[in-house]
């Protein structure tokens, strides 16, 4: 209780501008200020939801998490854009904190192999850019030594954790492939840099090979190389459905791998073929809404529903990708369709200002105890829930790419 108090206080100081005595005379003055665009909105808001940055994702207790790596890192790129001082010092608080004077990152364990882990590196690659303290290039080594030791399956594809052996997930390439291609292009000599953009691609090039649907272009939760968990075909190994929010990380890794891969590197030609089939099969299962179903192509099926995490994440992979001359400049219309319609379906904002997404998917996986059979029914009767930093860190990335 008193951490709360603490990080309510500061919130009122940070945002409002004012002594948290003077509170009673501007109790009607906006949190949020209207006039500012969509990306700063949301990253206020959340910092206003969370004046906890450590406990991101509706947390109880300070963890290193996926979560918070992707809301910081989308509200660094807010900072760059408005030098938001209180933005910098939200980010900065979860990385002091979180990463002692030693390097070592608390709560965080090696062996997990959790490929979920390494994403908050992402905020910290940001960190070390602007601060160079030694104990943020600590902490990139280790979660860059934590890849070169992942456990793989026989042609080199990371497992997703230690605790699902022989399985690559869609979610697990974006929780590790931009991390490591950026710390490839900024720490590595060129023939290291080499070898990591090599192993780099070959995880997206598993992905075609063994999730991706060729007649629909759309990609499979999981693969399990063993066929041996229930929920994975006993042919293919395959997940049943086409979930929203995983094809949406994948959507997001390529466009941000592009980024730090070289354009000669062979890789380079491939991963932007793979998103340009990709971006044909998402627009083929868009809502006329704008907006994606929670099971991508069975939206006329009972109990699926328009989901926001995987709304958001397609929308920003269509924008940046016409943005960075990934994709041909026709699905920005796609793009800002999507974005329409995430407005109109998923934002709110309160009488303070405070902007909120909804219908968000709280959380889905495969396996685990209880166990995730990836049915259909499954997908369909996961909590939803507003604000799921899986939606709002993607809307802010969406917002930039959009100048929203």
């Amino acid at each position: 209780m008193k951490s709360f108090i603490t990080y309510t206080l500061s919130a009122c100081a940070l945002f409002l501008g004012i002594s948290c005595s003077s509170q009673k005379k501007t109790e009607n003055t906006p949190l949020v200020n209207s006039n500012l665009k969509w990306s700063e909105r949301m990253a206020i808001s959340e910092t206003i939801r969370f004046p906890d940055p450590t406990l991101l994702d509706f947390q109880t207790k300070p963890r290193w998490s996926y979560t918070n790596g992707l809301v910081l890192d989308a509200m660094y790129k807010v900072y760059e854009q408005t030098n938001n001082q209180s933005l910098y010092n939200y980010i900065y608080d979860f990385a002091n904190r979180m990463i002692d004077k030693d390097g070592v990152i608390q709560t965080y364990k090696f062996k997990n192999y959790n490929l979920d882990m390494i994403k908050s590196g992402d905020a910290i690659l940001d960190l070390y850019d602007k601060t160079k303290e030694n104990r943020f290039k600590i902490a990139l080594e280790t979660l860059d030594k934590q890849l070169a030791e992942q456990p793989t399956t026989s042609e080199g594809g990371y497992w997703h954790k230690q605790i699902y052996p022989h399985q690559m997930w869609l979610d697990g390439v974006y929780m590790a492939e931009p991390f490591h291609a950026r710390y490839a292009t900024q720490f590595e000599n060129t023939e290291k840099a080499k070898k990591s953009f090599d192993k780099i691609v070959l995880q997206f090039d598993l992905i075609e090979k063994y999730n991706r649907d060729p007649k629909t272009g759309l990609y499979y939760h999981g693969w399990d190389e063993s066929k041996e968990q229930k929920w994975a075909d006993k042919n293919t190994g395959l997940s049943p459905h086409f979930w929203s929010r995983a094809m949406g990380w994948y959507g997001m890794a390529l466009v941000d791998v592009l980024d730090y891969l070289p354009k000669n590197h062979p890789g380079y030609k491939k991963l932007t073929t793979y998103l340009n089939q990709y971006a044909e099969a998402i627009v083929k299962v868009q809502h006329s809404s704008g907006t994606w179903y929670q099971v991508l192509d069975l939206g006329g099926k009972q109990g699926n529903y328009l989901e926001a995490t995987g709304s958001t994440m397609f929308v920003y992979t269509l924008a940046k990708g016409v943005n960075k001359g990934y994709l041909p400049k026709k699905y920005m219309k796609d793009a800002q369709k999507g974005y329409n319609g995430i407005l109109k379906e998923f934002i709110k904002v309160d009488e303070k200002g405070i902007v909120s997404l909804e219908k968000c998917c709280s959380v889905a996986g495969l396996g685990g105890n209880p166990y995730r059979d990836g049915s259909y029914d499954y997908y369909i009767n996961e909590p939803i829930r507003a604000n799921d930093p899986k939606g709002t860190g993607p809307f802010i990335l969406a917002s930039l790419e959009l100048n929203k």
